[in-house]
């Protein structure tokens, strides 16, 4: 059985700062964009899904 959820690759869009996480491919077929803390520039920014 295949799962359904799918690690993903998140990128800031102020700095060269990486997430990774995962997520449910049906429920969220979409990119998603969420706000986080970036260490580099010590403040929270908002990151990106990449592939």
């Amino acid at each position: 059985m295949a799962s359904k959820r799918e690690q993903i690759k998140m990128k800031s869009e102020e700095s060269e700062h990486y997430y990774y996480t995962v997520k449910n491919k049906t429920s969220t077929p979409n990119r998603i964009e969420l706000k986080k803390y970036d260490p580099t520039l010590r403040k929270r920014v908002k990151y990106k899904e990449t592939k």
